[in-house]
């Protein structure tokens, strides 16, 4: 089985020999991948809704993997326990269900199970709260696939008395790890977003002010904030090329 390029790497971020369970399987592909490489000896399809699980059970048996690989109806992370698994994978969802996800299935947090993530939006939120459960992010990919740009994170527990450091907010929404090695598709990406986020302004700038002052005073304060946030970007990609 051949995986797309993001899900090939959220594959390959497990940890060789760990048991894994996917959460929100959707075809089943993760686990069928990893099982068939011999890179994990079993894994646990998981999806909340019957129609993707029943999806993933036919390609996991067509494959020949039922004896390694069991589904699971289950929202998140409900209906297992973390002595089942050494890491969880979820991939292709919000950052904020992720979240949820994940506080709501704090035990396996607790138990320090590895975590391969890969969220769709909102990444900043993710690594606050891994920060938050005292999780060290190991690794990121930063990645462009037909148009589109995808984060994973690897993390674990992180050793005790040793926290990342999150500077500031541009830290939390773009990764450490990231920043620290100048990864090249991010570069592009923050150059990108730099120029949409500078049109934005433009944009508004053009529209005479409004009379209404509540109004008003919100249409300055985006502007500020999209300003600074340009700022933060220029800065940073200033910084490679001083």
């Amino acid at each position: 089985m051949e995986l797309s390029k993001r899900l090939k790497t959220v594959a390959a971020a497990v940890t060789p020999g760990h048991r894994v369970a996917d959460v929100g399987t959707d075809h089943g592909y993760i686990p069928i991948y990893l099982v068939e490489r011999g890179l994990c000896p079993a894994a646990w399809a998981m999806d909340v809704n019957r129609g993707p699980l029943a999806r993933a059970e036919e390609h996991i048996r067509q494959e020949g993997l039922s004896d390694r690989i069991g589904v699971r109806l289950s929202d998140g992370l409900e209906k297992l326990s973390p002595e089942e698994t050494d890491t969880v994978v979820i991939a292709g969802m919000g950052g904020e269900l992720i979240c949820r996800i994940l506080r709501e299935g704090v035990r396996f947090l607790k138990a320090g199970r590895e975590l391969i993530l890969q969220p769709q939006s909102e990444w900043f939120k993710v690594r606050r709260l891994l920060h938050e459960y005292s999780y060290r992010i190991g690794r990121e990919w930063f990645l462009k696939e037909d148009g589109k740009y995808y984060v994973v994170i690897k993390a674990e527990p992180a050793p005790e008395g040793e926290t990342e450091q999150y500077p500031d907010a541009f830290t939390y929404q773009y990764g450490s790890c990231l920043l620290a090695k100048r990864d090249p598709v991010l570069l592009e990406y923050l150059q990108k977003e730099m120029e949409k986020k500078q049109q934005i302004l433009e944009h508004m700038a053009a529209f005479p002010q409004t009379a209404e002052e509540s109004r008003e005073e919100k249409r300055r304060e985006r502007c500020r904030q999209l300003e600074e946030e340009v700022e933060e970007i220029r800065q940073y990609l200033q910084k490679g090329s001083a």
